[in-house]
């Protein structure tokens, strides 16, 4: 599921860059969801006892 937001972010982040759409805001949300990306793999899923 966050490789799909990640992938919608970085969508809309493309299109923000060739029609000036969004300004800040999408490029604030796309760090985010790499923030969010990197933690992920860097801490990963535990396991359940």
């Amino acid at each position: 599921m966050i490789l799909t937001i990640i992938a919608v972010l970085i969508l809309l982040w493309l299109l923000g860059l060739i029609a000036h759409i969004g300004g800040g805001f999408i490029h604030i949300l796309l760090i985010i969801a790499l923030i969010v990306f990197i933690y992920d793999r860097t801490i990963g899923r535990r396991p359940v006892d």
